[in-house]
């Protein structure tokens, strides 16, 4: 039996229909002096949001003193009902509806309704992004049921009261790149008969044959056979299994779908502190797997930003009780510890992993890529966990 790659409990995303070739213009202006006709230009929603240069540049060569004027009448100008131009939305008002409209996101690794993946999916959902899932093959059949029979109806509930939609599941098993790499015990697998084109290559084509492109691609995949061993007590199968099912399979994913997204696109993957912290309990190579990924994440921003113009960022998430997270053991305990360790002591929700990630899939991160986003209260800053009797004589506050 092959190994197979299952949500994470790191990563996902969900949405409203919308059509991709919606496009929206917002004007926006610059009356930088008396002297100086009005500047203006144009942002293209649907773009990378960037503006045109020259018009802006040239009514700065009477020097610098005039720019400075024209700073402090620009920030003077903004009051709550005419926020300061350039930016899409206005975020004194905390509003991401719209953010993503007529932008599409294709979400490998989305099974349940309880994951980092379907919170990912619920913010692009809200942001406005069109939704399409690609669902581990042996869990296919049970996501699609409750879909349809309504069991997830209540998480579906979007903020402005509607939905999630996801426009179509398509069945995945990314271990795989191509139909030739499937081993014969697998193809004959009661849990992956009835089930077709669901290997890397062929979802990729088959997403291309339904909908032409995609704008954004979210890797919300990790399974590890052996991560309950210490590091020294895991196989070579194991470890490597580990690593094709946790980052290999991101590489894969961004190799095949590339070529389909459309430029100033977004790729987001999941990955966690234990990636460069020691972390005891979370062996059989998926500490490796998830270090693998954020080197791959740096490598793979420069790649497909020169070759596709697509940015590729990860979030390094804090725990979260989630279905997939319990397989590990020790779930609870790591939350507990963060929560008497983090500089910010409270839960972390997985909603604020889905914001963060729409965030990095909008044009409000349009110059972000390479990079390692940690959304967990802050507790990978921390040098020494706090909660030891060592500190117990030191006046740090804590939550009651």
């Amino acid at each position: 039996m092959g190994t197979v790659a299952r949500p994470s409990s790191y990563m996902a995303t969900i949405s409203h229909s919308i059509s991709a070739s919606r496009k929206t213009l917002f004007p926006n202006t610059a009356n930088l002096s008396l002297e100086h006709k009005e500047a203006s230009w144009m942002w293209l929603k649907s773009s990378s949001n960037i503006s045109s240069r020259q018009p802006f540049f040239q009514v700065f060569k009477s020097g610098s003193r005039k720019f400075e004027k024209a700073v402090v009448r620009a920030a003077s100008a903004a009051n709550d009902e005419n926020p300061l131009p350039g930016l899409p939305i206005d975020l004194r008002a905390y509003n991401m509806q719209h953010l993503l409209t007529g932008k599409r996101a294709f979400i490998a690794g989305v099974a349940d309704d309880n994951g980092y993946g379907w919170a990912i999916a619920k913010s692009l959902a809200a942001a406005g992004a069109e939704i399409l899932v690609g669902t581990w093959v042996p869990a296919l059949n049970i996501f699609e049921s409750s879909l349809r029979r309504g069991k997830f109806d209540e998480s579906r509930i979007l903020p402005d009261g509607s939905l999630m939609e996801i426009t179509k599941v398509y069945p995945l098993d990314a271990v795989y790149d191509c139909p030739e790499d499937v081993p014969e015990d697998v193809k004959t697998n009661k849990r992956y008969t009835g089930s077709s084109n669901w290997t890397v290559k062929e979802v990729a084509e088959s997403v291309k044959k339904d909908f032409g492109s995609i704008d954004i691609l979210v890797h919300s995949l990790a399974n590890g056979p052996e991560v309950s061993k210490p590091l020294l007590e895991t196989s070579r199968n194991g470890y490597l299994a580990a690593l094709s099912a946790s980052s290999y399979s991101f590489v894969s994913l961004l190799k095949h779908f590339a070529p389909i997204m459309n430029p100033g696109g977004a790729s987001i993957s999941l990955t966690y502190i234990a990636s460069e912290r020691i972390i005891p309990g979370y062996g059989g190579g998926m500490s490796s797997a998830k270090a693998a990924l954020e080197s791959d994440t740096r490598v793979l921003a420069f790649e497909a930003g020169r070759k596709h113009k697509i940015r590729v960022n990860t979030i390094s998430a804090g725990p979260l009780r989630s279905r997939a997270a319990k397989a590990i053991g020790f779930i609870d305990m790591m939350i507990d510890y963060s929560l008497a360790n983090a500089p910010l002591q409270k839960e972390l929700s997985a909603e604020e992993v889905g914001n963060a990630a729409a965030f990095l899939a909008s044009p409000l991160s349009s110059a972000i890529t390479g990079a390692v986003v940690y959304v967990d209260n802050g507790l990978n800053a921390m040098g020494v966990g706090v909660d030891s009797p060592i500190f117990e004589n030191l006046d740090i506050p804590k939550d009651k």
